[in-house]
This record gives C-alpha cells, sequence and structure tokens, in this order.
C-alpha cells in the first residue's frame, strides 16, 4: 500500500497535462491511456480505429476519472496525418508533455518470400511513425521550455533476440530498430543538455490481439502461443508506464526489458 500511495503522490505532478498515447484503441494502448486517464492526465488516444477510443473515454468518464481520454483518429503510416494530430494538440491543449509510442503492427512476411509491401507497412508504422512521433513531441517541449517531458517506445523482448520463426523475423528487425532508436534518442537528448527522459519498455508476451491480428487466418497458432505461458496482461504494461512517469525528475529509468521482474517486484513490495 506505501507503493502505490508514494506512487501516486509522485504522479500528482502530471496531473492536468498532456500525454499522446498512439496505438490507443485496443491492447497495451488503451490500458495505458485509461491509467494516465485515472493518474489525471489529459490523454489524447489515436489509432485509425477511432470509435474503440471513444467508448474507452466514455469510460473513464463513467469511471469519475480526475483525467480525460481525448480520442484522435490518425493513421501513423501517413506523415501528414501525424503532423496534422500534432498541430491540432498544439492547437488545442499547446502540446504534448509525454510521448508514448505504443503502436506497432507485424505480418507474417518471411524474409525469404515475403510481400515486401508488408514489410513497408511494418517499417512505416514501426520505425519510420514512431520516429516522426518522438522528433514532433520533442519540438512540441522544446519550444515550450519543457524541460521535464518524457518520451516512452513501447518495444518487445523481439528487440534483443531473434526466435525462429520465420513469420516474425521481419517484425523482430523493427523492433531492433526500436532498440537503438531509443539509446540514440538518449544520446541526443543528453548531447542536447536537457532533463527531457527516454525509456524503451520491452515486454514479452502480452495476452492481447496482437497475435490474432498477426495469424488472422491462423487463429490457432495465437491461441497455442498464448496458452503456452502465463502471459502478461495490457495492464502489467500500464503499470510499467506509471512506474517509470513516477520515477523523480533526476532518475533516468532508460531499458525495462523484463516486465516480469518489474511485476514481481511490485507483488514482492505490495505483499
Amino acid at each position: 500500500m506505501l507503493l502505490i500511495f508514494a506512487i501516486t503522490c509522485v504522479m500528482d505532478r502530471w496531473k492536468g497535462r498532456v500525454a499522446l498515447v498512439t496505438g490507443a484503441s485496443v491492447g497495451i494502448g488503451a490500458a495505458i491511456a485509461k491509467s494516465l486517464a485515472q493518474h489525471g492526465m489529459k490523454v489524447v488516444g489515436c489509432a485509425r480505429n477511432v470509435q474503440q477510443i471513444e467508448k474507452l473515454a466514455s469510460e473513464c468518464v463513467r469511471g469519475g476519472f480526475s483525467g480525460t481520454l481525448i480520442p484522435y483518429k490518425c493513421d501513423l503510416s501517413v506523415e501528414e496525418e501525424i503532423l496534422s494530430m500534432f498541430a491540432w494538440i498544439k492547437d488545442q491543449h499547446n502540446g504534448v508533455d509525454v510521448c508514448i509510442n505504443n503502436a506497432g503492427l507485424a505480418f507474417p512476411e518471411p524474409l525469404l518470400c515475403g510481400k515486401t509491401s508488408g514489410w513497408k507497412t511494418m517499417m512505416d508504422v514501426n520505425v519510420i511513425g514512431l520516429s516522426v512521433c518522438t522528433r514532433e513531441a520533442y519540438q512540441s517541449m522544446k519550444e515550450r521550455n519543457v524541460d521535464d517531458g518524457h518520451i516512452i517506445n513501447i518495444n518487445s523482448m523481439s528487440g534483443h533476440r531473434v526466435v525462429p520463426n520465420a513469420d516474425v523475423h521481419f517484425y523482430i528487425a523493427t523492433k531492433y530498430a526500436v532498440t537503438a532508436l531509443t539509446e540514440g534518442l538518449r544520446q541526443e537528448l543528453r548531447e542536447a543538455k536537457t532533463h527531457i527522459r527516454a525509456t524503451c519498455i520491452s515486454p514479452g508476451y502480452v495476452e492481447t490481439e496482437f497475435a490474432y491480428r498477426l495469424f488472422e487466418h491462423q487463429p490457432e497458432k495465437a491461441t497455442a502461443a498464448y496458452s503456452s505461458i502465463k502471459c502478461l496482461q495490457a495492464d502489467d504494461i500500464a503499470t510499467a508506464v506509471v512506474y517509470v512517469l513516477s520515477a523523480p525528475p533526476h532518475v533516468q529509468v532508460s531499458w525495462t526489458h523484463s516486465i516480469v521482474c518489474l511485476r514481481l517486484f511490485l507483488h514482492y513490495m505490495l505483499a
């Protein structure tokens, strides 16, 4: 209980401030958006399917959350839409203080026989879209002299090891890119002499719709993957995000490689 109280108190400094959460319609993104609204933040949740976010926003209102969730329709594979979204946030809410790059997708396109179109879409969303959001978020913070902002990339353990599964090898390459981009971002922020922080969160299996989308024509593969181990839940990742944001301004949490370890640590502290 003491840990929950301490995190809640530190999260008070984010009340009323603006967070952008990409891919907020379902799964991890939805859990993060809901959690940040619950902690009093003004959350812009974007996705192509904005109807799902509208439903989630209504849940936040019914739950009496101190923050708000604002749905925004955006295709992260189209740079013009991302730029329009940031311009809208600037006009309506002054700018972004926290950017959660959560959106990501995978197609079963092996290296030896995969479709180029699938590879390009994965690159456009998982790498280019993330990078554009990162750049625009930083510029938003810089022009308003926000020196305590935070950019969090929701990565994957796939960004740290290659599994023997041809269906996900190109997806894995995009996640390795996220690992490199996060470290590069951390270095550039340090060189810019700013206190804006960068964090990479890399969970293993999280039981969401992700695998069912990946194997939409073979749902039994997704079911087998999720039933093979005790999976993390989307709320576990949201807890990790809150933990990272609740760190004091002088503390940098750069990498969270194993959400399982964090989850067990929290369980131990709360027991």
